[in-house]
């Protein structure tokens, strides 16, 4: 029985313990959380002690595996106290506010060589591989994201210093898949739209990519709508264009395949294999979430500072 000790109580996290729990070779061994409540209502629900912070769970041992679900703001201690207990980690997106924690975590997992994943669980939805088998052969040369939405209802989502912004916090997601069907991004510039708020994440911006391939890109974001209008990734290649959601693949504007909606089971279940010393398809292993991750933060760059930002000059 492989034993899971959980990082964070809020809903992502209660996804992967309700996940978890199903797998009849995985003990969710303790829930922890800076607020006692969230911890014990999680931990009560799956039969497991909560813990007011990552040290207590940790200090009580028999941990095969950590799961780390916190706000990004929170990011960076709950990792390296874990794999400095010699434990594996799943680190839910995005990786940190910055880059110098997540590239610390990510050495630190290499120099242990520990198995990692992060939760980019798009790149296991059944459809991807579909999208990745039409367009072999055929090099993308438009890519256009959209992450059209509302604001999270969580109070620490519109303080750019706790969330880091919508690009990092939610079209993370679109950049990470983009990254996988078109390929590694050079060049970014964001246009954010004005603030109504100062202080506050931008409730809108428009970016444009250069990609290394030869490709050019859009991203439009924004989160003043009262529902999520539109989210994914539409590529456009010889004789071909794709759209791509989290639950369908559309093939030249009419032909429509339904994802089998088992993505977010398949990213827990390879991630424990790979604990389990199994054979794992684990898609997303830190070192490799840690390229979007970089891609993110130069796109948040550039909406700070105005300014066109080019991906190797920062990494």
């Amino acid at each position: 029985m492989t034993r899971v000790g959980i990082v964070g109580a809020g809903n992502v996290a209660a996804r992967h313990a309700d996940v978890l729990s199903a797998f009849p070779d995985v003990a969710i061994a303790g829930i922890a959380d800076t607020d006692p409540r969230r911890a014990e209502a999680l931990a009560s629900k799956h039969g497991s002690p909560a813990f007011g912070g990552h040290a207590d769970l940790l200090s009580a041992g028999g941990l095969d595996a950590v799961y780390v679900c916190v706000p990004p703001f929170a990011h960076g201690n709950p990792e390296l106290d874990a794999l400095s207990c010699n434990l594996p980690i799943f680190v839910e997106k995005p990786l940190s506010l910055d880059l110098k924690t997540a590239e610390s975590i990510a050495s630190e997992i290499e120099r242990r060589s520990l198995p990692s994943a992060v939760g980019h669980h798009w790149r296991y939805l059944d459809i991807v591989q579909q999208a990745r088998d039409l367009l072999s052969g055929r090099p993308v040369r438009l890519a256009l994201g959209h992450w059209l939405d509302k604001v999270p209802p969580v109070a620490w989502w519109l303080n750019p210093t706790m969330s880091g912004g919508q690009i990092l916090e939610q079209a993370v997601h679109v950049l990470d898949l983009a990254r996988l069907l078109v390929g590694e991004v050079s060049m970014v510039h964001v246009v954010p739209a004005e603030n109504p708020v100062d202080g506050e994440v931008d409730r809108a911006s428009a970016a444009v990519l250069r990609f290394s391939g030869g490709a050019a890109g859009l991203l439009a974001t924004s989160c003043l709508l009262t529902h999520k209008h539109r989210v994914g990734l539409e590529v456009c290649a010889d004789g071909i264009a794709l759209e791509l959601s989290e639950t369908r693949l559309l093939v030249d504007g009419e032909r429509s395949i339904e994802d089998d909606g088992q993505a977010k089971v398949r990213v827990d279940r390879e991630f424990i294999n790979a604990v389990q010393g199994k054979q794992a398809e684990v898609r997303v292993p830190y070192g490799e979430a840690l390229r979007t991750h970089r891609l993110a933060l130069a796109l948040a760059k550039s909406a700070v500072e105005r300014r066109p930002v080019t991906l190797d000059d920062d990494q």
